[in-house]
């Protein structure tokens, strides 16, 4: 008996992922939770293992391919079962869609098929098959079903549901229940994951072709990439056609890039963003930053100012409860959140990612020193775990270590605010009736301003900008 080994549910929101490296072939013996492929989904390569130990009889997915979660990624024979032994235990419903499959298609002798009711009654067992083993969703008006054209697993066999008999107890008609396709044809649905009664024929009678099974597919597909659109509260536009200006060149977006795309343009048109802009005196924290640097590095990390920030934005958190919070416009809530973890955006090679340290707020600066290196690391080495980047309740992007003066960043959803930090520089400052080099460090607070007013937010940044000026603010007040 063959065992199908399907993707699992991987995280949050996560539904699909693209095929970086299968790591088994067919004839490999593989043992539970062996990992069995490389993927890469909602901004990380993660390995995916096996569900069931076998031998690998068939891979049905490659490289580069996307897949959804359920897909089937292989079948597995048990452990010394061969394959002809499997073979001998088909059943007589597999045996015949075989039998069917290799048939010369229908659309030959189209008569044959419509002459005998004995006929209807074949191609009504082949569409209970069918409904067997698959199901699509098809697109619904309501949230919370299922989105245009998702195509669902390939379910376990159960036993056909008997028609519903219709009004006065007549018979239900099989001719008009059954859609008019050649065996090829229906297979080719079923690949695909189509359901065959659901396409509309344009062949005689309404016959199905495999044109119109495609057209039907690619109808499926606009849709919900359109859905998906509105949903973000984007209008898509067309683009012209560049290469009539000059050479281009076209390449696919990365799944780092997609899901990064998509998230900033559902955040910017839900989240109405105000950016509020300060700047603080860090001549001191620089300096202290310099003589304890030695104490970062020999328990694993490196002292930064981003490090710093971290303790200095949970300590703000504490104080100003309204930007550790998220908005629940559906019922109308504002989500308090008891605990203070904080993401740190990572430039990395494949793409911008945001790792959350956790708890912050009860560690020392030298452990979260530690801990910002770790995550960089494996940020940059692609080598985060979901978890790793999920349940952020604010964030800090700084792009200091690249150069600027000021920017304003994008809130990450269903957070309400995000610090951003550019580049310290030494400036005159007027101090004691004279003016005397320091240096200054811009910051940019965006925020939700569904939820945070003007006014709470210049007291939030001017907290920020007092405990970087004064080091000892944060012991007294934090």
């Amino acid at each position: 008996m063959s065992i199908e080994v399907k993707l699992p549910e991987l995280g949050e929101n996560i539904e699909s992922g693209k095929i970086v490296q299968v790591l088994v072939s067919s004839g490999d013996t593989v043992a539970r939770e062996q990992p069995i492929l490389e993927l890469e989904t909602d901004k990380a390569v993660i390995e995916v293992p096996s569900s069931a130990a076998g031998v690998v009889e068939e891979v049905r997915v490659r490289e580069g391919d996307d897949i959804e979660i359920g897909a089937v990624i292989l079948t597995l024979s048990e452990k010394g079962e061969k394959k002809e032994a499997g073979a001998k235990k088909e059943s007589a419903d597999e045996k015949k869609a075989a039998a069917e499959d290799d048939a010369p298609p229908a659309e030959e002798e189209p008569a044959a098929e419509e002459k005998e009711g004995a006929k209807i009654e074949e191609r009504a067992e082949e569409s209970d098959e069918e409904k067997e083993d698959v199901t699509v969703e098809e697109p619904e008006a309501e949230g919370g079903k299922a989105e245009a054209g998702t195509a669902a697993p390939v379910k376990e066999r159960e036993a056909p549901a008997a028609a519903e008999p219709s009004p006065r107890g007549e018979k239900p008609d099989l001719a008009r229940e059954v859609a008019p396709a050649a065996p090829s044809v229906r297979r080719f649905a079923r690949e695909i994951g189509i359901r065959i009664n659901q396409v509309p024929g344009t062949g005689p009678g309404g016959r199905i072709s495999m044109e119109d099974v495609k057209r039907y597919a690619k109808t499926l597909n606009e849709q919900r990439t359109g859905a998906k659109c509105l949903m973000q509260g984007i209008e898509v536009e067309p683009l012209p056609d560049f290469s009539k200006w000059g050479d281009v060149e076209r390449q696919s977006m990365s799944s780092i890039r997609k899901k990064t795309a998509q998230h900033l343009s559902y955040a910017w048109a839900t989240i109405p963003h105000v950016t509020q802009f300060d700047e603080a005196d860090v001549t001191d924290l620089e300096a202290l930053r310099r003589q304890y640097g030695p104490r970062a590095e020999a328990a694993g990390g490196k002292l930064t100012v981003t490090a710093i920030l971290l303790k200095i934005v949970a300590a703000a958190l504490k104080k100003f409860p309204q930007f550790n919070a998220s908005v629940d416009m559906e019922k109308q809530e504002i989500v308090y959140k008891k605990y203070v973890h904080i993401g740190i955006a990572v430039d990395t090679e494949h793409g911008l990612l945001v790792p959350v340290l956790r708890d912050v707020d009860r560690k020392n600066i030298l452990t979260l020193s530690a801990e910002l290196a770790e995550l960089s690391r494996k940020a940059r080495a692609r080598k985060l775990a979901l978890e790793e980047m999920q349940g952020g309740n604010f964030s800090i992007s700084n792009l200091g270590g690249i150069g600027g003066t000021a920017f304003a960043p994008v809130v990450n959803s269903p957070e309400v605010a995000i610090l951003g930090v550019s580049r310290a520089a030494m400036k005159p400052v007027w101090r004691e009736e004279k003016f005397v080099p320091r240096l200054v460090m811009p910051l940019a607070l965006s925020y939700d301003h569904r939820l945070i007013d003007g006014a709470d937010a210049a007291r939030f940044l001017r907290w920020v900008v007092e405990a970087a000026e004064q080091p000892f603010l944060l012991p007294l007040e934090g």
